[in-house]
């Protein structure tokens, strides 16, 4: 409760308390890593089952969901596997492309800027 001979602190209104000598250092916002899309490349060769296991092993994706995403390649071409920060996404194309490789599956990845 304030009494008629107080002054109000702040006459600005914005609820500081100007009384105090307090510094302000501005920060700079950072910025959101660029996203990148990693996509499955169609090939006549790799097994539709070694998809569906990269997709639910290194897309986390459910069994449904690595069978829409196969099925997709297959019929288009082409398909989004996922859009992750690039380091994440480069990762991502190489576990799959060293294990297409061991398997001696002629199955591609890459990415691209989303």
């Amino acid at each position: 409760m304030r009494r008629d001979d107080d002054e109000p602190r702040n006459p600005g209104g914005d609820g500081a308390d100007n009384d105090q000598g307090v510094a302000v250092k501005s920060r700079s916002k950072t910025k959101k890593p660029s996203m990148y899309r990693v996509l499955m490349l169609n090939d006549d060769y790799t097994p539709m089952e070694f998809v569906i296991h990269v997709l639910e092993n290194f897309f986390n994706k459910s069994h449904d969901e690595a069978t829409q995403v196969m099925l997709h390649v297959h019929q288009k071409g082409v398909g989004v596997c996922g859009v992750y920060t690039y380091e994440i996404a480069e990762t991502k194309v190489n576990q799959t492309m060293d294990l297409a490789q061991q398997n001696q599956h002629p199955l591609q990845c890459t990415i691209e800027k989303d």
